[in-house]
């Protein structure tokens, strides 16, 4: 048994998680891939299988919004040079310089989060809450994670293209690549509902039933947001890095793959590309071992994925760490020993 499939197990027997699934892969190699748990912590809970979806949670910023931003851009529909005021010309004064770009690398300076679900009375009042926040930071001073600002940037794209999230991803992004359990709405198919690994049994507002988003705003936007609301499987997250593992074929160009995993915020607390997280010098999620090249996101339900594209070495990693409350934290140092056994071990392979 490899150390990397030890610590993957180990996950279960402490209860960092009920539901759990792993590959380690390069390029068009898979070299690892399991499945193991239970969809929940209830004595009847189904087995997790290699097609059991995920809440994929933030990585729905990666796998929906930013490779959509990414299609546009390479159709000519949009750029990074593109502001808010060229789609909303009535906003602040002071968001009418924030770009594309800006919404891409998290330095618009729009605050991480607004609890829209909160202060809201409708969804379609979500975007004049957040063009009228008060920014945190000038623009394009600072590197803050923002929800909000995906939220926007999926708010233009719907308004480019007159079409929603859910559509242009399975256009666009998941079937041209055979991901056929990926998407929003999980539960609203019409093919028998997909197993779902749980998350949290009651989140900040209300329960939250397996298929449902956790993510409170996505949730209050009716499950399809440009932040989060993605479900996904291992099999289909396999798919998607053997894209990336592969400089984008056949989604994107190589050279706009290549723009997309330069690090734009050097100097700050946070390393980011267009859209991923970098790995670099100070620690990271990815571990040890991953050096300055890696590319990659996690999701607050206990999801990530790590690539090295210089190697096309891979590392995905599903889990249920919030079920059935958002209190456990170990995974953090539990994937940063699985990110480093995998690379150790997987590397030569």
């Amino acid at each position: 048994m490899t150390r990397t499939k030890q610590l993957f197990l180990q996950g279960f027997e402490n209860k960092v998680y009920s539901a759990g699934a792993i590959a380690v892969g390069k390029k068009d190699r898979i070299l690892y891939k399991e499945s193991g748990g239970f969809v929940s912590f209830e004595p009847d809970a189904l087995p997790v299988t290699d097609d059991t979806l995920f809440d994929m949670a933030s990585i729905s910023k990666i796998l929906s919004t930013t490779f959509l931003a990414f299609h546009m851009i390479e159709d000519g529909t949009l750029s990074l040079l593109d502001s808010l005021s060229d789609f909303f010309p009535d906003i602040p004064e002071d968001k009418k310089a924030i770009t594309i770009h800006h919404l891409m690398t998290h330095s618009s300076g729009l605050p991480p989060e607004i609890l829209l679900w909160k202060e809201c009375q409708d969804p379609s009042e979500a975007l004049s809450k957040i063009l009228h926040a008060p920014l945190i930071y000038p623009t394009g001073k600072g590197v803050s994670y923002s929800c909000m600002g995906y939220i926007l940037l999926g708010k233009i794209i719907e308004k480019i293209t007159g079409e929603n999230l859910h559509t242009l991803s399975q256009k666009w992004i998941f079937k041209p690549l055979g991901m056929n359990q990926t998407g929003y709405h999980p539960v609203d198919r019409t093919d028998p509902d997909p197993a779902c690994a749980y998350t949290e049994v009651l989140s900040l507002n209300g329960p939250t039933p397996p298929g449902i988003v956790h993510d409170e705003n996505a949730r209050f936007l009716n499950g399809i947001s440009g932040n989060a609301g993605i479900f996904s499987s291992l099999n289909d997250m396999i798919r998607f890095c053997t894209m990336l593992s592969q400089k984008g074929a056949p989604l994107i160009s190589e050279r706009l793959f290549e723009i997309a995993c330069r690090n734009y915020t050097p100097g700050t607390d946070e390393n980011r590309g267009l859209g991923f997280q970098l790995s670099g010098p100070e620690p990271t999620f990815f571990g040890d071992l991953f050096g300055d090249t890696g590319i990659g996101h996690t999701g607050f339900t206990g999801t990530s994925f790590a690539v090295d594209p210089e190697t096309g070495l891979y590392v995905v990693l599903l889990t249920n760490r919030v079920h059935p409350t958002r209190e456990n934290g170990a995974l953090t140092r539990l994937r940063h020993l699985i990110h480093n056994t995998a690379f150790t071990e997987f590397y030569q392979g």
